[in-house]
């Protein structure tokens, strides 16, 4: 590798370019190279690739490096060109991988989840299979090019008032007309074809169930003008919540609250929990980190109206929405707090399965130890992140429970996010 930077062993300075074999894909959307001994992360490359990088930053006493690829010298048969113009070093910081075929992408995201599992969680096998040939990453039912299907989008604001899309690490605003991961009833709104003076940001809602929103902040009058009388703003017109359509049912989700954002990822993440805990009727089920009630209210069918579900939720606005959507169902109760606290007041003694739909942090070890106390046959984690799904889950080995199977879904294409459902059951 050559360097124009200056002599080996002294790390190169922001702005140098340096040309670098890429070894491996890594977790953060980026690969793995490296200079004079140090790691370097470099973004737009693919394994197997060599590539001319600029360098754009320095890990704590230069002990790595982050760079972008610019030029690309040997092409990995993975390289297809991005299908957005805004793609690419130094534009558009939403996608990592447009440069990946869906093929490739899949597989880079499965080398991902299983070195997390490994490395993190200590796993070297799934029920005596190795990971290699036991956990994969699945593209969502219907996906074909991983594009139209963001159904909510948040947009900076330039200070010209353009929406855009924050570039990689960094405040700077790269303004865009059209993002083609987003649902065509998304661009229909028109948002970006709108100027937004003195907006910090505009969240764009089209949902399943026909209604679209927009909030801005902040909120003045001034900027509804332009945007179709049908779509309702956030604290100036129209209602504060949309519909949403998945499991059979109609779910109300405010329009800035969480709902997945791929139109596939509430039913393939409700047919892997399903198929996980295999739910029988009467059995009692605790939904931790309910949201609006989706686990619960869909798995209500398998557990019939002798069971009994808790689903326990922190935001105040979900757990409304959970109210009116589960108000059918008596034998769901909606408990609003924080879930380690309500786990800890004893409010359940004992348990048949639990839902773990953590947030990017995981559950971690006081949630954890709760959730065992009770003695669950079947725990089914939904883990957003595969480093948290990877030290929650060496806890839970390590308190004897074993990994029965993991998925992974592309619930996120083109860029590095992926989610996974993990069965976990006690050991022997």
């Amino acid at each position: 590798m050559t360097d124009s930077a200056g002599p080996p062993g002294r790390p190169p300075s922001v702005g140098a370019r340096i040309t670098l074999d890429i070894e491996r894909a890594a977790h953060g959307g980026h690969c793995v190279g490296r200079h004079d001994g140090r790691v370097v992360f470099v973004r737009h490359a693919l394994p197997g690739e060599r590539v001319e990088a600029v360098v754009t930053g320095h890990g704590a006493k230069a002990r790595f490096l982050r760079a972008d690829a610019v030029t690309v010298l040997v092409a990995s048969p993975d390289r297809v060109d991005a299908p957005c113009s805004h793609a690419g070093a130094g534009g558009c910081g939403g996608c990592d991988w447009q440069h990946a075929s869906r093929g490739a992408q899949l597989a880079i995201k499965g080398e991902i989840l299983r070195e997390q599992l490994h490395r993190l969680g200590g796993l070297d096998e799934v029920e005596g299979v190795a990971l290699a040939e036991s956990v994969s990453v699945e593209a969502v039912p219907g996906d074909v090019d991983g594009l139209g299907w963001r159904t909510r989008v948040r947009y900076a604001v330039t200070a010209e008032g353009r929406p855009g899309f924050r570039r990689h690490r960094s405040h700077g605003t790269e303004a865009v007309e059209r993002c083609p991961l987003v649902t065509d009833a998304v661009d229909a709104v028109g948002a970006t074809r709108l100027t937004w003076p003195g907006a910090e940001e505009v969240e764009v809602v089209a949902s399943s169930g026909g209604d679209r929103a927009v909030q801005v902040e902040p909120t003045t009058a001034s900027r509804t003008t332009g945007l179709d009388r049908d779509v309702a703003v956030r604290g100036l017109r129209g209602r504060t919540w949309v519909r949403e359509l998945a499991g059979g049912r109609e779910w109300r989700v405010q329009s800035s609250g969480f709902w997945q954002v791929h139109p596939g990822a509430p039913d393939a993440l409700v047919a892997a929990v399903r198929e996980a805990l295999d739910p029988q009727p009467g059995e009692h089920l605790l939904d931790l980190y309910s949201g609006v009630g989706l686990f619960a209210g869909c798995l209500a069918a398998d557990l019939g109206s002798e069971s009994r579900i808790d689903a326990v939720e922190f935001s105040v606005d979900a757990c409304k929405d959970a109210r009116r959507n589960l108000h059918d169902l008596p034998q769901v109760r909606i408990h609003q707090g924080d879930v380690e606290a309500w786990l800890g007041s004893g409010a359940v003694d004992t348990v048949d399965l639990v839902v773990l739909d953590p947030p990017r942090s995981g559950a971690g070890a006081a949630v954890l130890d709760h959730v065992l106390d009770l003695a669950p046959r079947a725990i089914a984690y939904v883990a957003c992140d595969p480093a948290a799904l990877g030290r929650d889950v060496r806890f839970l080995h390590g308190a004897g429970w074993r990994v029965a199977s993991v998925r992974g879904f592309d619930l996120f294409p083109m860029t590095q996010h992926l989610e996974a459902v993990a069965l976990l059951l006690p050991a022997g």
